[in-house]
């Protein structure tokens, strides 16, 4: 596996907000999780599990429901 890392996407937790009509700023405000954390997660960072958990209970939905990993090349990723 080298040379390749894994890529976090929240577009599981992106596609639920919209079905729910729901802006990021909503689930935000809703849960108390900060903007700096909401962020992170629009570019793809790392949110701790306490986070998810919050959002996983709120929005009736399993982890993989709201998140995924994506293989991506380290080669492209620095490019």
């Amino acid at each position: 596996m080298k040379g390749k890392s894994m890529a976090v996407s929240y577009n599981g937790l992106w596609k639920m907000l919209i079905d729910k009509k729901m802006y990021k700023k909503d689930l935000a405000a809703e849960l108390n999780i900060s903007s700096a954390t909401m962020a992170k997660m629009g570019k793809g960072e790392n949110v701790s599990l306490e986070v998810l958990e919050k959002i996983c209970r709120y929005m009736d939905c399993n982890i993989g429901d709201i998140m995924s990993f994506e293989k991506e090349n380290k080669d492209e990723k620095e490019a």
